[in-house]
């Protein structure tokens, strides 16, 4: 690495086959067939430890065209050691790879820095535009988009990250959306109402503008597809965010036929205007839900203005849809971190210590470990939380500092043994439903879908933390199980995950004389305890 991160996604590939987590497949892959059911197989089939990225050197189209840009998909972040990577950690070092991933994500929330503009970029070594755009194979033909979903997708989408820009503040905002394509030429834009490129499009309207201008990136180093992919605050552009996250500036180029800037290093960059006077219907495509978006309301038409690319660009596709997959690992450990700074810098609660939203949820189950200070601690936690953006979130749980929020069966434990319904959960409502299939029939109309006209969506708020004083934890003392490790090692035993809690230990309430018993029968002096047991006898 260069500067102590990648300086493009061509150094970033070198790693990752450096560190055997790239699979270079050579053989003759039909795009719209064989290229994503091939990578979805480790999905469903390996444990998240051996899932690697995939690069694709031979792609054809089911006409037989064969493309001469390669696909790569699951490069990003399958998998936590390899969004490691994308963030420049050292994923050799095991146990700290969590607290790199959150001590680089905390630098750039709480530290961005500035964008550098360039005069010249290798992602504009190619340019093609203009009527280049229409010649055969030109246009969006040229790239090899592959069918997400064989068998049920309705278009051909790219799931990459779209530059808006505010027309009053100037402030850009990067956000992973989607893209439909039906043209050379034009792409619908699947795009949230709730999301801040949503809120730069009604902007640009309220402005009598006719058209907006936007670029999608593909490619590039990992940083772009982790920021993007972030609920970061509005106004905050998201590649000073990524230049903060490596301590130094994100360099960017003027685009070429409109007024944006983007990644110096993006692979390809496709720059268009969007129609701010007329849309058209979408159609079936796979969602994060895990399950098939029916929603053919209008969406934004995209007009491609200009391709620009690298000379030896790679296509990356992003894999979505049913979790575990790219978009649901990213999308867990952007929004831990979001929450993390929001609830301990912005909001400025004092005990909070971790926050883990479950990946499989898809950004519905949020918990929260916090050193709890009084019995009204938790909901203040709770409701901040749950108001920080009124599109995610479905459960939020709030937990004791003893309890491993990475591990849902210690999540289940503090849920079983910690909670009563009636007093220690709250269900919120007027929240928005976005793509949640629970809360409207498929074919239900857009409008009857969202607050305030229609059903809404609604939220869970869970104490799920000791009221009152608890007897020990049912496990040996630490230093017993201590031991049993060093034993266990001495054996030549399989490597262990330990999930907390490995151990007993106290919880407030554990009497003297229980204490002396437990110390007694330990020494092998249990007739002690029989003998004090013994002074208790009553005739019955």
């Amino acid at each position: 690495m260069s500067n102590e991160y990648y300086s493009d996604l061509t150094e970033y590939l070198n790693a990752l086959q450096a560190k055997d987590k790239l699979y270079r497949i050579k053989r003759k892959i039909i795009k719209e067939t064989e290229l994503t059911p091939l990578v979805r197989l480790q999905y469903r089939g390996l444990p998240e430890s051996q899932r690697k990225g995939f690069l694709f050197e031979n792609v054809y189209s089911i006409k037989g065209n064969k493309y001469e840009i390669p696909v790569a998909t699951g490069i990003y972040a399958s998998s936590t050691e390899i969004y490691a990577l994308g963030l420049g950690c050292d994923i050799s070092n095991q146990e700290n790879l969590v607290q790199c991933i959150n001590n680089k994500w905390e630098e750039g929330l709480l530290h961005p820095i500035e964008t550098e503009q360039v005069a010249h970029a290798p992602s504009q070594e190619i340019i093609i535009e203009g009527e280049k755009l229409l010649e055969d194979g030109n246009g969006i033909e040229l790239l090899p988009i592959p069918v997400e979903l064989p068998g049920f997708s309705g278009q051909i989408r790219t799931t990459n990250e779209i530059i808006t820009k505010d027309p009053e503040t100037g402030i850009q905002n990067m956000g992973v959306y989607s893209g439909h394509v039906f043209g050379k030429t034009k792409i619908l834009w699947e795009i949230n109402r709730g999301n801040h490129g949503w809120i730069h499009y009604e902007k640009w309207k309220q402005a009598g503008k006719k058209e907006m201008p936007a670029a999608i990136i593909i490619g590039g180093v990992p940083l772009y597809f982790y920021v993007g992919a972030a609920k970061v605050p509005y106004g905050v552009d998201e590649l000073t965010v990524a230049g903060g996250i490596i301590k130094r500036a994100i360099k960017v180029v003027k685009a070429k036929t409109v007024d944006l800037m983007v990644p110096a290093d993006a692979d390809i960059v496709i720059e268009g205007l969007v129609s701010l006077e007329y849309m058209e219907p979408g159609n079936a495509f796979g969602e994060y839900t895990g399950y098939m978006a029916l929603d053919v309301w209008e969406r934004p038409i995209f007009n491609v203005t200009a391709i620009t690319m690298k000379r030896n660009p790679v296509f990356v596709h992003v894999m979505s849809q049913m979790p575990p997959s790219e978009s649901s690992k990213v999308r867990k450990i952007s929004s831990d971190n979001l929450w993390y700074k929001f609830l301990k810098y912005s909001a400025n609660i004092p005990g909070i210590i971790d926050v883990s939203w479950h990946e499989n949820s898809q950004a519905q189950l949020c918990v929260i470990k916090i050193k709890k200070i009084n019995n009204s601690h938790p909901w203040q936690v709770l409701y901040l939380a749950a108001s920080y953006d009124m599109r995610w979130g479905k459960y939020f749980i709030v937990v004791d500092d003893d309890i491993d929020i990475h591990s849902m069966d210690s999540v289940i434990w503090a849920l079983a043994w910690r909670v009563q319904p009636a007093t220690d959960i709250k269900i919120i409502d007027k929240r928005i439903p976005g793509l949640d299939p629970s809360a409207y029939k498929p074919y239900d109309p857009y409008e009857e879908k969202v607050f305030p006209k229609g059903v809404g969506s609604s939220a869970v708020l869970i104490d799920a933390t000791r009221k009152h004083p608890y007897p020990p934890v049912a496990l040996p003392r630490k230093e017993y199980m201590e031991r049993a490790l060093e034993i266990w090692k001495e054996l030549n035993l399989p490597k262990l995950n330990l999930v907390s809690p490995w151990y007993g230990y106290e919880l407030g309430y554990w009497p003297e004389e229980f204490k002396e018993d437990a110390e007694n029968v330990v020494k092998g002096e249990h007739y002690k305890v029989g003998e004090r047991l013994a002074k208790g006898r009553k005739k019955v």
